[in-house]
């Protein structure tokens, strides 16, 4: 009787936990709840049975089920108040800088104006710009100055950001006229070279490639080799840095980014570790799966183009290290002084017989244009 009493009870706790996880598993995906549940299970049906066969007293049992029930619900209370922590500690990537701001033309926007008329103005037959969202500002910039005002469409417009890679691709078929990215990487240019098409090159900003740690990190400056080791794996934890006793999280972005094209520039032909498969990146056009977010906690390292991480920077979770002992700044940009800066550019294809795309680079290399990219926050080349 008491085994015939003990399946039952068994059966339907077991089966109860049971739901629980299955419920769990479809609804949150949530490994901390997936092996709790389980656990939990186990132990009820264990204080529940052992007062059957007298190991327990019912009394001792009640008492042990309420400290269960207890200590299960502050383990849920605390690790739902450690996630809302946790979240409260992610910083956006470049990605997630809402480009709206800077359309040109639109009421508000944040582009740079000129005070004076552009000595260059095209009517008709406007070229289509695409490019990286951290360059947007940029080029959109340059639109307001050069082009008709009229509605200028983030998504669908002679004036959008497709990011990166997708508007390299755009540019290779034909789909844009002028694109405006970092230095393209051997990647991109075989890429190019299979569609058969030469790319043009045009310089028109120069800009520090940076790295930032937690604002708690001690971490003030890292030199050129270090970065290199941490990011080829050899460096681990930030002791060997000068740092506290914590493991490093050093986080990359997606191979097509502009960012990532950077850093294996940096990396002087060194092997990039494989990225810790972290998801759940926020980009314009909603939540996609990455393998490389910044997250801003203290054992966390990240890159970005300086002009970005000012934004970041501002919110006071996270700053920006020097390298070899010199910051990131326009002054060393200007100078020089600092190790990793990056050229940005106007890209075209080399048999684009336009004379619009030719008039307006050379524009974008005059006074008016260059005075628009310093004051966009970059550093012109002219």
């Amino acid at each position: 009787m008491k085994i015939l009493q003990a399946i039952v009870i068994t059966g339907c706790i077991g089966f109860i936990g049971f739901i629980l996880t299955v419920l769990t598993s479809l609804f949150t995906a949530s490994a901390f709840y997936l092996w709790l549940i389980p656990i939990v299970t186990l132990f009820f049906i264990m204080t529940v049975n052992l007062p059957i066969f007298e190991v327990w007293q019912k009394r001792t049992a009640k008492k042990a089920n309420l400290f269960i029930l207890i200590i299960s619900m502050s383990i849920v209370i605390g690790h739902i108040l450690f996630v809302k922590y946790d979240r409260s500690l992610e910083v956006v990537s470049s990605q997630d800088t809402d480009l709206t701001e800077y359309i040109p033309y639109s009421e508000g926007t944040k582009v740079v104006q000129l005070n004076e008329e552009s000595t260059l103005k095209i009517e008709g037959n406007l070229p289509k710009l695409d490019g990286s969202t951290a360059l947007y500002p940029v080029y959109a910039g340059f639109a307001q100055a050069v082009y008709p005002e009229k509605d200028y469409s983030i998504e669908e417009s002679e004036v959008v950001s497709s990011q990166t890679g997708e508007a390299f691709e755009r540019l290779l078929n034909k789909e844009a006229d002028i694109i405006f990215i970092p230095k393209p990487s051997e990647q991109q240019y075989k890429l190019a070279e299979s569609h058969g098409v030469q790319l043009k090159l045009t310089p028109i900003g120069r800009e520090a490639f940076i790295f930032f740690v937690h604002a708690k990190n001690p971490i003030e400056t890292l030199s050129v080799e270090q970065i290199q080791d941490i990011y080829s794996g050899k460096i681990t934890n930030w002791k060997e840095v000068g740092g506290n006793r914590k493991k490093i999280r050093a986080f990359q972005r997606p191979a097509e980014s502009g960012s990532q094209t950077a850093l294996i520039r940096v990396m002087g032909g060194k092997p990039l570790m494989d990225p810790p498969t972290k998801d759940v990146v926020s980009a314009m056009e909603g939540i996609i799966n990455e393998t490389a977010d910044y997250q801003n906690k203290s054992d966390a390292i990240g890159f970005s183009f300086r002009h970005f991480s000012e934004e970041m920077v501002r919110n006071g979770k996270i700053k920006n290290i020097s390298v070899e002992g010199i910051p990131p700044t326009i002054e060393t940009i200007k100078d020089g002084s600092y190790p990793f800066i990056n050229e940005f550019y106007a890209i075209t294809l080399e048999d684009n017989d336009s004379p619009q795309v030719d008039r307006f680079l050379k524009w974008m290399l005059s006074e008016q244009g260059q005075r628009i990219v310093s004051e966009t926050g970059y550093v012109a080349v002219e």
